[in-house]
């Protein structure tokens, strides 16, 4: 069963650092994009940093500078730490990737979301 599986988050004061982890699991055969994206209460999710396999990053303007995401792609695995947080950083963090695997007896592309992990940033 393909999946992502996610750690890290909690709860930290504002000015606190965290760091995402999201370990991508089963027959994989590439990962174009893997990331993260997140939603607060009464928002639509959105995009906060993702990076292909080329190493290209793309991060929402507001976490610039304060996020940053790695990679280790001997254990297909993705990183978010996060420093200087925010109040407005309270969110649920959605690990997602965009890859080639089989789930079943066929190989597609998909797309792949994680559980879920809850950040919140508060004093």
């Amino acid at each position: 069963q393909v999946q992502l599986v996610e750690s890290g988050g909690g709860l930290v004061q504002p000015g606190g650092s965290l760091r995402l982890s999201c370990a991508a699991s089963g027959s994989i055969f590439s990962i174009s994009t893997m990331g993260w994206y997140r939603q607060a209460p009464g928002k639509e999710r959105e995009l906060v940093a993702t990076m292909t396999s080329g190493g290209t990053t793309n991060y929402v303007d507001s976490v610039k500078g304060r996020f940053t995401i790695s990679r280790d792609n001997a254990k297909n695995t993705r990183y978010l730490q996060m420093n200087s947080l925010k109040p407005e950083d309270t969110a649920v963090y959605y690990c997602y990737a965009d890859m080639v695997a089989r789930d079943g007896s066929s190989w597609s592309r998909r797309d792949y979301w994680g559980q879920g992990a809850q950040v919140t940033v508060s004093s």
